[in-house]
């Protein structure tokens, strides 16, 4: 009887952070896809970042974010389509990025194909928002902010609960910062949407 080859045994490879680890986008496909349950993401130039899973408490925190933006999003379903967090953006400078929650104009949706819409997602989200963890840096946290408004964006928050504090960041304006706000806005950008914070920061 011929015995099937055991399978190759699986290592775990340990990337200390001041080693950066540079991959193709061809790369970075297969590595997303063997890697279901990581979020990996990819820099302009290349670089890989392997973001490890959420802690309870910014899982908490992100479900409560992504279900009011849905409840806003299905009443307002003609204006465009919202993505949560495992959803990978290729933007148009080439970095691969999952905002922790996104929002995309139905026109610009529509004008993908499917092959396009099934794959990381060829173009850089209307609107995007960024939840710091507690292992977060906020410099890192606020040059990708800055790279989805270079990139397109309308509308970004970056919301830091330790802080109780919001960065807004807009298309063409500086950004502004607000000290525990209770609810957030959508502005002309996602009209009528209101974000409520007191359950966020609880």
């Amino acid at each position: 009887m011929v015995q099937a080859p055991h399978p190759p045994k699986l290592l775990l490879l340990h990337l200390p952070s001041e080693l950066a680890l540079q991959v193709t986008r061809e790369q970075f496909a297969a590595l997303a896809a063997a890697n279901r349950e990581l979020n990996l993401e990819r820099t302009a130039i290349g670089e890989l970042i392997v973001n490890p899973p959420t802690g309870g408490e910014s899982g908490k925190r992100n479900a409560k974010i992504i279900t009011q933006l849905g409840v806003w999003c299905e009443a307002n379903e003609m204006l465009g389509e919202y993505f949560d967090s495992s959803t990978g953006f290729e933007l148009p400078n080439g970095a691969n990025r999952s905002p922790d929650a996104s929002w995309v104009l139905r026109e610009r949706w529509e004008a993908l194909t499917l092959e396009q819409r099934e794959g990381f997602i060829p173009l850089c989200p209307d609107f995007v928002i960024e939840l710091r963890s507690k292992t977060d840096s906020l410099k890192e946290l606020r040059a990708k902010m800055q790279e989805y408004m270079d990139n397109g964006a309308q509308l970004g928050w970056l919301i830091d609960p330790q802080n109780k504090q919001v960065e807004i960041y807009r298309a063409g304006q500086a950004v502004e910062v607000l000290e525990n706000p209770s609810m957030l806005s959508g502005e002309e950008v996602l009209p009528r949407f209101m974000l409520k914070l007191q359950r966020i920061w609880a």
